[in-house]
């Protein structure tokens, strides 16, 4: 069957999922979760598959480290099904209601997106939040993961489909495009009259592949350069966890600090620690010329400072202060996530104001930005851009609005 027969039939299926009950959507979410339970050896068994077989192509260690699934990963994927049936269902709420001096209630309501086409790499995580959100969201899902995580999408894509069919719900709003090849994506990318939104996760060249040839809204969910900034006024321990946190929690994503930036009146013996921590964790250190002037250090080029490293690899540079930090986040930085440990609340308040990024903390690590630590339950991405959604996509982000207009036989004069 031709694509656009089966994105014909997602678009169909949409138009009665907007309608649907909240305990009928909340329904599919727990019989989703029911079976990720009860078929755990099968998935188990899809997805060391797909991870002998990644293995085998050389893939690098990232990719291989986002598709394996283990019973805390898993876990992960159930309960954060769990939260998305305690949120509120986002469709048909009155964001704001105003009646005109001639009569008519004007209402201002959400309502789904429509159809949404979600095209991702690696993590088949994504599998099961983005379907679970775009449901609950009123929408259909369209989903083209990569080949490398294909057995385990297709186990998880049969889930989500019985999961429908069992509530009575059109199993065609979830779509799932096999076609490894790269210019099937470019038919997707065309289909204006049968998809509203385009989300792409994954690889810059992925990202940029879609951006360029997409001719329907794409909402990015592009590359996390973070930093943490050690201002002058930081607490030794708190400055110290951060830093190692950030970076060494889980190095292969995209909320993981990549640059490390040091106000130059923090205490040498504190960059010292630091970087001996790191070496002591297996981290690859790569320093300016004032860090190296302090420890054993790989010399960090210019490439360094906007590079995203998804592995255990950091790049230090010292800064004479925080304009030149807020500065240089913003030019080598992705918009992503960016931290400042400080004890001076007037240097938190202007680098929260000046650093232009989806999330911006003070003192805590970046790998907060995520939307099940968010409160979100689960996340379609994180989105760097600025329209229609930035930082972590809920629910809220995958829907739109429209005007309710009531009136009593008014005419315009």
């Amino acid at each position: 069957m031709e694509i656009f027969e089966l994105l014909k039939k997602a678009k169909c299926a949409q138009s009665a999922l907007a309608n649907a009950k909240s305990s009928i959507k909340d329904k599919f979410l727990k019989d989703t979760s029911y079976m990720l339970k009860q078929k755990k050896d099968e998935i188990y068994k899809a997805n060391n598959k797909d991870v002998e077989n990644a293995k085998k192509a050389n893939l690098n260690k990232a990719l291989i480290d986002r598709l394996i699934l283990n019973d805390k990963r898993l876990d992960s994927i159930i309960d954060s099904l769990e939260k998305i049936i305690n949120l509120d269902d986002p469709v048909n709420i009155v964001e704001k209601g105003f009646k005109r001096p001639n009569g008519l209630e004007i209402l201002k309501t959400r309502v789904p997106v429509g159809v949404i086409c979600i095209i991702y790499e690696s993590r088949p995580n994504v599998t099961i939040d983005a379907a679970a959100l775009c449901i609950k969201a009123g929408n259909a899902a369209v989903l083209r993961g990569g080949k490398e995580s294909v057995n385990t999408n297709k186990i998880f894509v049969s889930i989500l489909k019985q999961a429908l069919s069992n509530c009575g719900l059109d199993s065609n709003a979830i779509l799932y495009v096999e076609d490894p090849e790269r210019a099937y994506i470019k038919e997707l990318l065309k289909a204006n009259d049968f998809i509203d939104l385009i989300i792409p996760r994954g690889g810059s060249a992925l990202i940029d592949f879609v951006t360029n040839n997409s001719t329907i809204p794409v909402v990015k969910h592009d590359k996390g350069v973070c930093h943490v900034y050690l201002d002058r006024y930081c607490n030794y321990k708190m400055a110290k966890d951060i830093s190692i946190n950030a970076k060494v929690n889980r190095p292969s994503v995209c909320n993981a600090m990549e640059t490390l930036l040091i106000d130059e009146n923090v205490s040498s013996n504190l960059i010292i620690d630091i970087v001996n921590t790191y070496k002591d964790l297996n981290v690859e250190v790569r320093g300016c010329a004032l860090v190296q002037k302090l420890c054993d250090v790989i010399p960090a080029t210019d490439k360094d400072w906007s590079e995203e490293y998804l592995d255990l690899i950091v790049s230090i540079k010292i800064v004479k202060g925080l304009e030149e930090a807020i500065d240089h986040i913003n030019r080598y930085g992705s918009h992503h996530s960016d931290s400042i440990v400080t004890d001076n609340y007037e240097n938190a308040m202007k680098f929260l104001k000046g650093v232009d990024s989806a999330a911006v903390y003070v003192n805590a690590s970046t790998r907060f930005t995520d939307g099940y630590e968010f409160g979100f339950g689960a996340e379609m991405g994180i989105s760097t851009q600025k329209l229609h959604c930035r930082g972590p996509m809920g629910l809220e982000g995958l829907t739109t609005y429209k005007y309710m207009v009531l009136g009593s036989g008014q005419i315009r004069t």
